[in-house]
């Protein structure tokens, strides 16, 4: 059965959540989550969330045939963005890939875990092999650790990424074969 949203989660912690996907109509609230976020989970992230420009081509440009962000709300305050990515062709067309970030006040309680589940559910339906997430490891452990419970394997990549100062940095990438 299709997964159905908005759908209400509940945290370790007791907390309520509710989990939806972002429309365009999110813009300004995602981009106070991501000015919300320390200096240095916003100097690693994937994408220029410092640049409210891009922020608003993700409102303008959805297609969840390519992309399904969704969001993690406390009331109307976004506290966690996540997006499962597709690819249209190619010999990675049955792979997605997971990326996410959650507010630091709500890691550690459970949420990454639901996201991450949601996203194993929607591979499934959609007839994914495989689920996929790069991260950094010396950044990033408890993600990996997340994706390791969920039952993920990891592959260290040594220098494989960069910090902002053009550094290497080892990757981890993490897969799923579902």
């Amino acid at each position: 059965m299709p997964i159905r949203f908005p759908q209400e989660a509940g945290l370790r912690d007791a907390r309520r959540l509710l989990i939806r996907p972002f429309t365009s109509n999110d813009t300004s609230a995602l981009w106070s989550f991501f000015q919300r976020l320390p200096f240095e989970v916003k100097r690693y992230a994937w994408d220029r969330i410092d640049n409210r420009a891009v922020i608003e081509s993700w409102g303008l440009n959805l297609d969840y045939s390519k992309a399904v962000p969704l969001l993690a709300l406390d009331g109307t305050r976004i506290v966690a963005d996540a997006t499962l990515h597709y690819r249209d062709g190619g010999p990675l067309r049955l792979v997605g890939r997971i990326k996410w970030l959650i507010e630091p006040e709500y890691r550690g309680a459970g949420l990454g875990t639901i996201l991450v589940n949601l996203f194993i559910q929607m591979a499934k339906e959609n007839g994914l092999r495989h689920l996929t997430c790069m991260l950094i490891r010396n950044l990033e452990e408890d993600a990996v650790n997340t994706l390791r419970g969920l039952g993920f394997t990891e592959y260290t990549i040594p220098g494989y990424g960069a910090d902002p100062d053009g550094s290497p940095t080892d990757m981890v990438l993490m897969v799923l074969r579902l």
